[in-house]
């Protein structure tokens, strides 16, 4: 079967919610016409759709460097490559011991690939709340909220990281009375 034939497979799952079998129609029009980057990129979507981030990354990746100069494809892979950063970060975080600033560095790092990261941001605020940098936690909370104002977790961690931000401005100036 041909490329076009394939992706058309494709699309038809897609239209089911079959996102899997999407990618394995994907994968065949790659097969058949693996200098097509717009087949990558295809796969590389469904592949995220469908939270496979490992294979997503490699077909972005391809797709970017088929065409380097193609925006939507360098957006993508970039979208791919924070969303594999913040699992990173989740799972050092998860830890018995828990590596703060190792998660902090992956959350940073995802959050300059993709400015519109909703987890990104909620959870370097959580990061930085655990490590009492309460300015750094309520910012990165309020921009959480500026991109999903209406995550019911995020109004409440940004109200009490004002709270203990307010806490903490009370007892550096009464300390100083």
């Amino acid at each position: 079967m041909d490329g076009e034939s394939s992706v058309k497979k494709a699309f038809e799952l897609i239209l089911q919610n079959d996102f899997e079998g999407a990618i394995h129609w994907f994968e065949q029009a790659i097969a058949a016409d693996p200098g097509n980057a717009s087949y990558y990129h295809r796969c590389a979507v469904s592949c995220a759709r469908s939270e496979k981030w490992q294979r997503a990354k490699v077909y972005a990746d391809t797709a970017e460097q088929m065409e380097p100069d193609n925006e939507e494809y360098r957006y993508h892979a970039k979208v791919v490559q924070a969303k594999l950063f913040i699992l990173e970060a989740n799972h050092l975080l998860a830890a018995e011991r828990p590596s703060w600033n190792e998660a902090e560095d992956l959350l940073m790092r995802a959050v300059s690939l993709d400015p519109i990261c909703f987890e990104g941001y909620y959870t370097l605020a959580l990061v930085y709340g655990e490590l009492d940098r309460l300015d750094e936690a309520a910012s990165n909370a309020r921009e959480a909220l500026r991109l999903d104002p209406q995550h019911a977790a995020a109004r409440r961690l940004f109200a009490d990281l004002n709270r203990k931000r307010r806490m903490q401005r009370n007892r550096t100036n009464n300390r100083r009375k």
